[in-house]
């Protein structure tokens, strides 16, 4: 049962992915009219969910919070990627900077600003651009190429993330949340309350 507090959080929630949504198509355009604006308050705060549930490949680089035999995930739609919805150590889902039809799930590990600094004396420093971020893969165990994470492609525009990844199901009993940054689990905690469906996540793995 959810609490009253949480369901106006929640609401407090969705208002403000309503209100990032226009200013982000304002910005787009230069304006929005008053019809695109109900729009834009219809679908997503009436109507509309703040996540939608996006099944895995199997791959090891995010074990364990992503099954090397595939998965499903659910995934908080960020519409304004910016440090204030979008932190350090959030895991997240991206289009694959090598596979453009792909998409892949990391960990950002640096946003716009950030210097890096590479164990190899040969690298030069650099520091991320505006807009730009650094994902690393979960399992250390595995080879850049293997994990296939910033390391190897180098930086990923801010604009190829998809979303935040908030819940992982990796088979229909083992399932739990995922360990992003404290403040994005703060902001998530609401919407979890309200939209978890762990029964119908489980019907986008495989028997």
């Amino acid at each position: 049962m959810v609490s009253l507090s949480t369901w106006f959080r929640y609401a407090a929630q969705k208002f403000e992915y309503c209100v990032s949504l226009s200013l982000k198509k304002y910005n787009d355009v230069g304006q929005i009219s008053s019809t695109q604006l109900t729009d834009v308050l219809h679908k997503n705060l009436f109507q509309g969910k703040l996540t939608y549930v996006c099944r895995t490949k199997g791959e090891e680089a995010m074990a364990p919070i992503a099954s090397p035999t595939g998965g499903a995930v659910l995934v908080r739609k960020l519409a304004n990627l910016s440090p204030t919805q979008v932190f350090v150590g959030d895991v997240v889902l991206l289009k694959d900077p090598e596979k453009s039809d792909d998409l892949i799930i990391r960990r950002l590990a640096a946003l716009e600003g950030y210097e890096m600094v590479s164990n190899d004396e040969k690298d030069e420093p650099f520091v991320l651009e505006k807009d730009q971020c650094w994902v690393l893969a979960d399992n250390l165990a595995l080879k850049p190429k293997e994990a296939r994470d910033s390391r190897l492609f180098g930086p990923v525009p801010m604009t190829d993330i998809l979303g935040r990844v908030i819940y992982s199901l990796r088979t229909a009993v083992d399932h739990g949340l995922v360990e992003n940054s404290g403040m994005a689990m703060k902001q998530d905690g609401p919407v979890l309350a309200v939209e978890l469906d762990v029964e119908e996540m489980a019907k986008n793995i495989k028997p």
